[in-house]
Formats: C-alpha cells, structure tokens, sequence
C-alpha cells in the first residue's frame, strides 16, 4: 500500500532511510556522515520539514506492508522544477516492488500536478539506484557538470497509459 506520509511515521522514516544509505555510502564515506545518533536525529529533523511542506511544494509518500513502513519517497517542486529528493526502500525488502510501486505513485501525482520533467541526484557509487532509475527511464544529464559525488538524471514524464 502507497499512502501519504504522517508526522506519526517519522522515526520508521529515519531509521529506514539510515539502513538504506549505509548500504551505498559504507566503506566510501565516514561512518559518521550517514550513521550515529547525531545523523539520525538530523535525518529525522529533514523528513520532518519533508512531511510539513508537502502539502505546499510536494510529496512524501510512504510504502507499508502488514503496518511495516518499507520505502518512502520525496518530491518538491521550487523554483517551477521538481525533483525527486528521496526514494528509499529497506534493504529487506529490495527487489519485491516496493520501489517500483512508490515511483508508479510519484509519477501519478506528478502527472496530477500537470509535471513534465523531474530532476533527481543519485550518489555516484550507487549503481542500483541508477540501474533502477535507468528502468524507469530516467536519463543522465546531457551536458553534466562537475557536481561532486552525485550524477544528475531527468525524467520526461509519460503521459497516463493510453493517451
């Protein structure tokens, strides 16, 4: 089930987005950077503003199953360009839909919002994000420029099947 996210939801949030970085960042970054207390209270202070704004500029949704939050993703439209700023499934629930489903509802309330191109940074040394954002069609930036640690891809949104 895809639904909207609740402030209730906010440290299944955390704690999930923690397990899902650590799966790309460790033995890259300092574990401190994406681990500990201090991060996890950081990362639950971002989703917090995330789920607050989302009625304003964008979206949190969350994926459960059986009451256990298994992915969440975030969008946020500023400046007339929206980008996909989150999109994170539990390591335990990998390859079973759940980030699939959570795109198929992204691109649902884009394509309510009138959206055509979404934007999104993917760490580079994540490749089974890209993989997973390259199946879903998104694209790499035609004209990259250094930006650091993150690839930049876009995605046209198709329009609802059948038009």
């Amino acid at each position: 089930m895809i639904r909207i996210a609740r402030p209730a939801d906010l440290d299944a949030i955390a704690a999930l987005h923690a397990r899902a970085r650590a799966t790309y960042y460790e033995g890259r970054i300092p574990e401190e950077a994406y681990s500990g207390a201090a991060e996890l209270a950081r990362t639950r202070e971002g989703w917090s503003r995330a789920v607050a704004r989302a009625q304003a500029d964008g979206g949190v949704l969350c994926a459960e199953q059986d009451g256990e939050l298994t992915g969440v993703a975030a969008f946020r439209t500023a400046d007339g360009e929206t980008t996909l700023t989150q999109l994170h499934v539990d390591p335990v629930h990998w390859r079973k839909g759940t980030g699939a489903a959570l795109h198929a509802a992204c691109l649902d309330a884009w394509r309510s919002a009138g959206i055509q191109r979404v934007r999104l940074e993917v760490y580079t040394h994540n490749l089974r994000a890209q993989a997973f954002y390259a199946t879903h069609g998104w694209l790499p930036e035609p004209h990259p420029t250094a930006s650091g640690s993150h690839r930049v891809l876009w995605l046209s949104v198709p329009p609802p099947s059948g038009e």
